[in-house]
């Protein structure tokens, strides 16, 4: 007999939270690809040197980026849809995460901290604490039945 797990209310606050977040950051990958000047250099104030860093990485890195935020907004639909697949999702997510921040951080010829300030270490701390807590949460709601 297959038992209906109800669907509990935090469920729809993490996904609903987590898809806001993981749209700004495809909304940023995309803008920032794009080259969207307004997005570049009036939304994120960036200078025509840190608009050009961008410039330098290469495709398996942008690749990679593409993985990141992609899969972080899919797993971010998966879970308001109650898939289990948002578990792969997030997975994908953290594996762009994982090439992205070494290629940022440890193969990247320009130091992005000298060029941004501490800035992109923070944001990026941040973003590796939530995509953790985001597989961390579609895995337990997986083993409780609520993801299908």
């Amino acid at each position: 007999m297959n038992s209906i797990v109800k669907t509990p209310w935090h469920l729809w606050v993490v996904g609903v939270l987590s898809l806001l977040w993981s749209g700004f950051a495809v909304t940023d990958y995309t803008m920032t690809n794009m080259k969207n000047m307004w997005w570049l250099r009036d939304f994120a104030q960036l200078t025509p040197e840190q608009i050009a860093y961008f410039d330098t990485f290469p495709g398996w890195a942008t690749a990679a980026w593409a993985f990141g935020v992609w899969g972080a907004f899919a797993g971010s639909l998966l879970l308001l849809l109650r898939s289990r697949h948002a578990v792969t999702a997030f997975i994908v997510s953290l594996a762009g995460l994982a090439v992205s921040t070494f290629s940022q951080f440890g193969l990247s010829s320009v130091d992005p901290t000298e060029l941004f300030g501490p800035g992109p270490m923070w944001t990026t701390l941040v973003i590796w604490v939530i995509a953790i807590a985001l597989l961390y949460y579609a895995r337990r709601q997986t083993a409780a039945g609520v993801l299908r």
